[in-house]
């Protein structure tokens, strides 16, 4: 299926040119049929002589319901530009090219309608002409009367072409289904309606409600009047909608793929219209079906911040249209450059944000955002519109090549010095670290250490942490000449004190393999297991506790926990009636 919107001034023929080509009525409403014209939009469809499928979007030509127009319009990819030969260009055809033409609608045909009450030639040459500087730039014209028909098999053969013309759909793209109707159907339940642009539907899927991210079930779908299990784009669809009630939604809402759209209220976008600086500070912003208020805050020439009245389902790319509503004007077209843009807090921060956005052209870069952004999780970069191949650093992390080796020097840098500060503890907690490098995640931290660092136990060392402090080292070698001649004479606890080794130089002593802690206060040289077992290997086996005491020449403060350590290592096995054999040859 192509889908198609008309544009034109009102009461040029647009309904009933639609009504000619398809034998549909498009206008919905009793209202828009007693006073002949179209108030709200309006759809109908036909089979082109090549077999194709075509759908109009038929929209309001009044000015009072440019709106709803706009929101016909907004995710159509073709235009049908409606102009009557007995009343030319009028205020409103200016209007809806402007339209088009900011939401760069760049596919189109020009109908003159009314040929059988005037001469077509001159209305044909003014819009020609106007059309030609616009987006669409130069289309092929018709001149048709739908009263008598002549012209319509041209016209039919022209949309042929047009069709043939369009961009491929993008099946594999994200669903983003602009709502432009929601009702109500008897058995049913709510029904909502809007021009599927990318991507495909199935029954049963999972969708998401932009307005408040709420999940909602596909019950049912229907394309041209019938039922169908799928619809891929482009096409006219009513989705059937299971468990959300039709106040919940309306014109303007969207139906979204899952975890590929982040509804956003602030965004930078490109201008291309009247210069930024001549904006009023609010405006409203029309894109797909939605229309709203929006505080604009020029940035550059060409460049603004605007903040929306509530948040919009919007990519970095999208084409949306700025409208000054009080006074009937497009302002112009906008490219959409960031939907996640940083906070303006500081002193000569919008002047560094025009400086940037002046660089983007609305295309998805990876590269471009993450030497932007520096670290970002990948998901929030899809639900920007940007995707590509890119390794993560940790999880679901992404980092800037160049700003990650600098976090790996920073890492480095901040271990050293807290290691000088605090010489007895085991390394910088990874806590520690990932506030000094403002951080997000723990894991980004754990994922920066590479040799010579070392990450154990939640800290992170700096692979010289043997080294102890020199009064630390100093009292160590006094242990080690006091146990010399008496490697199992433990020094007592007053001792360890006199010579300056409280816990935390005991600890750090341990930790760097200088002493044996054997339990509270009682350390050893570091060889003394060794030298344990070969003396226990020389006594009669099995021995006892006395025997294994006397041997090694100490208390049992020093024996117990000593003999302990030994069963631990499988050195030695404890027997049922307590005393022990040398498993391991001294």
């Amino acid at each position: 299926m192509h889908v198609v919107a008309t544009a034109g001034h009102v009461d040029h023929g647009k309904s009933t040119l639609v009504r000619a080509l398809t034998g549909m009525e498009p206008d919905r409403w009793a209202e828009e049929r007693r006073r002949g014209m179209t108030i709200d939009l309006g759809f109908a469809w036909t089979t082109l002589p090549t077999g194709g499928t075509i759908a109009f979007v038929d929209v309001p030509g009044h000015e009072r319901f440019v709106p709803n127009m706009l929101a016909g319009v907004g995710p159509v990819p073709a235009a049908l530009v409606v102009v009557a030969a007995d009343e030319g260009w009028m205020p409103q055809s200016a209007e809806h090219l402007a339209a088009l033409h900011a939401l760069g609608v760049s596919y189109g045909l020009l109908v003159v309608t009314r040929a059988d009450r005037a001469d077509p030639g001159p209305a044909l040459a003014q819009a020609r002409a106007e059309i030609a500087a616009s987006s669409l730039g130069v289309v092929e014209s018709v001149p048709v009367s739908a009263v008598t028909g002549v012209g319509l098999p041209a016209l039919r053969a022209a949309l042929d072409r047009l069709v043939g013309r369009l961009p491929a759909p993008a099946p594999d793209r994200p669903v983003r289904l602009w709502v432009d109707r929601a009702f109500t159907v008897r058995g049913s339940g709510t029904v909502v309606t809007g021009t599927l642009g990318a991507g495909a539907l199935h029954v049963g899927d999972q969708l998401e409600l932009a307005s408040g991210g709420e999940p909602v079930r596909v019950r049912g779908l229907h394309c041209l009047g019938t039922a169908h299990q799928r619809v891929a784009a482009v096409a006219r669809v009513a989705v059937n909608l299971r468990g959300v009630p039709k106040d919940r939604l309306g014109r303007g809402d969207a139906l979204l793929a899952p975890g590929r759209f982040r509804p956003t209220d602030l965004l930078d976008v490109r201008l291309a219209g009247d210069p930024a600086a001549d904006l009023p500070a609010t405006l409203t912003l029309h894109v797909g079906s939605a229309a709203v208020p929006a505080r604009v805050r020029p940035l550059g020439a060409d460049t603004l911040r605007l903040r929306l009245a509530r948040p919009l389902p919007l990519l970095i790319g999208d084409r949306a249209l700025l409208r000054d509503p009080g006074r009937h004007h497009v302002c112009g077209g906008v490219t959409v450059l960031d939907v996640d843009p940083p906070p303006l807090t500081r002193r000569g921060a919008a002047v560094a944000r025009a400086t940037t956005l002046a660089g983007l052209d609305g295309r998805p870069d990876l590269a471009g955002e993450l030497r932007r952004r520096a670290l970002v999780r990948a998901a929030d970069l899809t639900r920007m519109g940007v995707t590509g191949p890119a390794a993560p650093v940790a999880g679901d992390w992404l980092a800037d090549p160049g700003h990650w080796r600098r976090l790996g020097v920073r890492l480095a840098e901040e271990t050293i010095r807290y290691a000088r500060a605090h010489p007895l503890e085991p390394g910088a907690p990874v806590e520690v670290l990932r506030q000094r490098l403002d951080l997000p995640d723990r894991a980004l931290v754990e994922a920066l250490v590479t040799p010579p660092l070392t990450l154990r136990a939640g800290r992170v060392g700096t692979g010289g942490d043997d080294a102890l402090p020199e009064p630390v080292a100093r009292a160590v070698d006094r242990v080690r000449a006091e146990c010399a001649s008496h490697p199992f004479r433990a020094p007592e606890a007053d001792r360890l004190t006199a010579l300056g080794l409280g816990p935390r130089e005991i600890g750090a002593a341990v930790r760097a393999g200088a002493l044996l802690r054997l339990a509270e206060n009682v350390v050893l040289p570091p060889g003394a297991v060794d030298e344990a077992a070969r003396v226990l290997a020389r006594l009669p086996q099995p021995f006892t506790l006395s025997a294994a005491r006397q041997a090694l020449d100490t208390t049992r403060r020093v024996a117990v926990p000593l003999l302990e350590l030994l069963d631990r290592r499988g050195v030695t096995r404890r027997l049922p009636d307590d005393a022990r054999e040398v498993t391991v040859p001294g």
